[in-house]
């Protein structure tokens, strides 16, 4: 998925352009925090998905790494 590089991992969801650093998710990860809530919520967009990532990291002091992945998906569900 070209949308995310080596160094950085911006993306853009509809309401504001947003960044992950490298540290907190990394390629591996997100790929698979993607593809777990696409899963689990096929009716959400991949834009409500990150949206909802980034309210997860917001309320969770601005990071998301200490977070096991299962972690990260059951807060984010809650948010969709």
């Amino acid at each position: 998925e070209n949308f995310l590089h080596k160094t950085s991992a911006p993306f853009s969801t509809n309401s504001h352009d947003a960044f992950i650093s490298p540290n907190t998710l990394n390629l591996s990860s997100f790929t698979k925090l993607m593809k777990k809530l696409k899963e689990i919520h096929p009716e959400a967009s991949r834009d409500r998905i990150v949206d909802a990532l980034l309210e997860v990291r917001k309320n969770n002091k601005g990071i998301l790494s200490g977070l096991s992945i299962d972690s990260i998906v059951k807060r984010t569900s809650a948010v969709l």
